[in-house]
């Protein structure tokens, strides 16, 4: 078992999970059980499939955990650009500008994490 909380990519998700909560707080109260909980689930899954792929016993159970935290940065991603588009915060532009970079960053982090381990 690996020590995933010293990995920079789980560190960076757990940011990304901060800042989505803090954002999705100033979402409208029509999107409580919509997009911010769609967004924050979709956060939360991020370091969490990274840290479950850490207890697993093969380098392909990992990389199958790690590329359920890539479907989750892209899920993300997405309910973003949605936020974006339909103006539900915009007064948060830079802020979602901001973690939309952040997302982008942690989904390099993870493909080029995944290609680090052995294939199997």
């Amino acid at each position: 078992m690996k020590n995933f909380k010293k990995l920079k990519v789980w560190e960076k998700g757990m940011k990304v999970v901060e800042a989505t909560y803090s954002l999705t707080r100033k979402l409208p109260a029509t999107e409580k059980f919509g997009l911010m909980s769609q967004m924050n689930r979709a956060s939360i899954s991020i370091p969490s499939n990274i840290a479950e792929g850490s207890s697993r016993d093969s380098d392909k159970d990992y990389r199958h955990f790690l590329r359920l935290a890539l479907g989750s940065c892209f899920e993300l991603e997405t309910q973003l650009l949605i936020t974006l588009r339909l103006g539900l915060v915009e007064s948060e532009t830079e802020v979602i500008e901001w973690l939309l970079n952040e997302i982008d960053e942690e989904q390099k982090m993870i493909i080029s994490f995944m290609n680090t381990l052995h294939s199997s």
